[in-house]
């Protein structure tokens, strides 16, 4: 059943998250909260500890230390309650290839004692909702994998969950199902349910996330909404062009004097980076004063690819440790957590 928060209420709630693998740490004293009702995009290259955060929150994997709470209930103290309000589509599709689509979400709805008739409407609504009601009736092993993706994501939603937890859910989708995916997961947010979203696709955190965070050797390494992630760690830039070429070599001595460097950015056009708006005006009132005309102007930020890769590049874990991944989720485990 779904739960609805006011808008300041915190759904996950995270201190000093600590997991290990024998002597290596995947997560190091993590510290975080989400606002219910929100988008929280954490991304991280492979090995970074996002999946075994979300293992955590979701119940399959005891944390080694700190505590953190999901809808208010603690996941060590109470996992068979936290399982009741959380959905979970982990990395890989967990379905019964022995029964069919409509089998396997509607076994779900029984298991959270569902009555049979709410079970097999709701089934029914999502295989719908997921492009898969004409295929219903056959077995999952017959599907195929981006079918099977969409299986999982359908059963992760039966119960309507308060907190849903996707672990790079659009991996093996077409454009047109991730498109469709990202619709139902925005819906989901508009109606108060949390949606924790791990991603290595770029473009998708910015769709979805609210709230991003970077993660990296089991630690969070930059955190905010796309926009600031992009100004703050990558800046902005600002390229012009003269109107007469010939000023070309003026305008590069003027930048150089106003923003400390200058860059040739394409044929006849010179740039540099920007730290404050201010900078702009007074590079602008300098050109004025120098008499030169400028035919264009635009200032660019980074994109979020440009950040990740930014405070992403392979450093030496701390104390020379690898980073380490989580163990793969098993299927049990996945139908459990529903």
């Amino acid at each position: 059943m779904n739960t609805h928060y006011g808008s300041d209420e915190i759904a996950v709630h995270v201190e000093g998250l600590v997991k290990r693998f024998g002597e290596q740490t995947a997560v190091d004293h993590v510290d975080f909260s989400v606002r219910a009702g929100s988008v929280f995009g954490l991304l991280g290259p492979n090995g970074a500890g996002k999946t075994t955060i979300v293992r955590m929150l979701a119940t399959l994997t005891r944390p080694d230390g700190g505590t953190a709470r999901v809808a208010g209930l603690d996941v060590a103290k109470h996992a068979q309650a936290v399982r009741r309000v959380i959905g979970l589509t982990g990395q890989f599709a967990a379905v019964d290839e022995s029964l069919s689509g409509f089998e396997n979400v509607y076994m779900i709805g029984r298991l959270l004692d569902m009555p049979a008739k709410k079970a097999k409407r709701r089934a029914e609504e999502l295989l719908a909702t997921f492009g898969l009601d004409e295929d219903a009736k056959k077995p999952a092993k017959q599907y195929s994998g981006g079918m099977r993706r969409r299986l999982d994501l359908a059963a992760s939603l039966v119960g309507e969950p308060a907190v849903l937890f996707l672990d790079e859910p659009t991996t093996g989708l077409d454009p047109a199902r991730r498109n469709d995916l990202w619709e139902i997961v925005r819906d989901l947010s508009s109606n108060g349910t949390t949606v924790f979203l791990t991603t290595q696709y770029m473009e998708e955190a910015e769709a979805l996330a609210q709230d991003i965070a970077v993660m990296n050797h089991g630690k969070f390494i930059a955190r905010g909404t796309a926009e600031e992630l992009k100004v703050r760690i990558a800046g902005r830039s600002i390229r012009l062009r003269p109107f007469y070429p010939a000023e070309l070599p003026a305008l590069r001595q003027v930048v150089h004097e106003v923003l400390g460097t200058v860059e040739d950015v394409a044929p006849g056009t010179v740039g540099g980076p920007v730290t404050e708006d201010s900078q702009v005006a007074y590079l602008l009132q300098a050109i004025s004063a120098k008499g030169m005309a400028i035919a264009d102007i635009s200032t660019v930020t980074a994109t979020l690819d440009e950040v990740f890769l930014t405070l992403t590049e392979e450093k030496p874990a701390p104390g020379g440790q690898p980073a380490v991944p989580a163990p793969a989720d098993a299927k049990i485990e996945m139908e459990a957590a529903r």
